[in-house]
């Protein structure tokens, strides 16, 4: 005979995976929503109009020639100093980009004097990132800003910026949503990783090392030039150190990981200039999540009959199954529900995607996965009760 106690006395070991663990909304190019954000300062429906007074919240990371960055929407701001220090406005940053047709601002001719994109595709994680320097008070951040940190996270849980959404291209030739990111800009260097869904990817996207700069959490070159690269990723993430996870208030602060292995580089002499064709790309989107409910309709039906012929099939045949083993199965239920969400919430959170959830964006919403967890784990305890 169950009894809850063994049950309840896992509640702790389990609640803080669960609070670790969320599904996050995910969104498609062309089917974006005005804001994704509580308290959003900007906007993620940009259009395709670029203007040095957009407000957009959109980055997209592809290659070396198609890249963007986040800058202060304006040279004051109503924190600290009063100053567009990256610190004072990591709340509100919009987008500057190198291709015109985002919506966005542009990043102006000359800014950048070294940007170096990398790819990285591997079973352990996959991301791309983009590090350089320049001129970046040409975005708007003051010079001699040592800059800050921006991320899908932030102290608040609703991100620097707020809203902040960040797409690629690079890996499979369609826009994919990338929930784990970050990014340093200063006055004048920059770096941006953007990590694929993945089990690994909230590793390799660091965001606890908010003043350790580019090299420590994005290592890779700062220096002049320009070049599309493949990549290695380092044997562990930023910050891991033999299995052990250094934080910023430790006594010493250990060397960062050398910058993975590159190969197949390609120089490219400028960039900056030309645009993208959001058009098409609002189209493809549309054809495909069309297609993609066409296809769940014409499952949903094959499934419908297959379930009917199966449940015909076993009316025939008399079962009996004991009511204890029902029970051993809903808790290990439970706790499997749990495991996944608390090691696969990027995974889990690329499943909820926007095609699923109609063509609004404002109806994918955050779910956290204690609330699910806690849902099944409570289904269990009924059960046993």
């Amino acid at each position: 005979m169950f009894t809850t106690t063994p049950l309840l006395s896992l509640l702790p070991l389990l609640l803080p995976a669960l609070v670790s663990a969320q599904y996050t909304a995910t969104y498609q190019v062309g089917q974006l929503p005005q804001s994704s954000e509580e308290g959003q300062s900007g906007t993620n429906q940009c259009g395709t109009t670029s203007s040095q007074t957009s407000n957009c919240q959109n980055v997209f990371v592809n290659s070396v020639e198609d890249f963007c960055l986040w800058g202060p929407p304006d040279t004051h701001s109503e924190e600290g100093d009063g100053t567009s220090k990256i610190g004072n406005v990591e709340q509100i940053v919009v987008s500057y980009c190198l291709k015109d047709g985002y919506g966005t601002r542009l990043i102006p001719q000359g800014t950048i004097s070294g940007a170096h994109f990398v790819k990285v595709e591997s079973e352990k994680v996959s991301y791309v990132q983009v590090t350089g320097n320049g001129d970046l008070t040409k975005l708007l951040i003051p010079a001699g800003d040592e800059g800050g940190e921006l991320d899908p996270h932030s102290w608040t849980g609703l991100g620097n910026p707020q809203g902040g959404l960040v797409f690629t291209n690079a890996f499979s030739g369609s826009y994919e949503q990338t929930h784990e990111w970050t990014s340093f800009m200063s006055s004048n260097e920059f770096c941006i990783r953007a990590c694929r869904d993945g089990p690994n990817a909230a590793a390799y996207c660091q965001h606890i090392y908010d003043v350790l700069s580019c090299s420590f959490t994005i290592p890779g070159d700062m220096g002049n030039g320009f070049d599309d690269c493949l990549g290695e990723p380092t044997d562990e993430a930023p910050g891991v150190y033999n299995g052990v996870t250094f934080h910023q208030d430790d006594p010493t602060t250990p060397a960062p990981h050398p910058a993975g292995a590159t190969s197949q580089c390609t120089a490219k002499s400028t960039i900056g200039g030309g645009n993208v064709d959001i058009g098409a790309i609002t189209a493809l989107a549309s054809a495909s999540a069309s297609a993609s409910g066409s296809n769940s309709t014409s499952m949903v039906s094959s499934s419908s009959a297959s379930a009917s012929a199966n449940s015909s099939s076993s009316a025939s045949t008399s079962t009996s199954t004991s009511t204890s083993a029902s029970r051993t199965a809903v808790i290990t239920s439970a706790a499997s529900a749990s495991s996944r969400a608390a090691t696969n919430a990027a995974a889990a959170s690329a499943s909820a995607s926007a095609s699923a959830s109609g063509t609004s964006g404002a109806a994918n919403m955050v779910i956290p996965s204690l609330g699910l967890g806690l849902a099944v784990v409570l289904s269990a305890l009924g059960l046993l009760l």
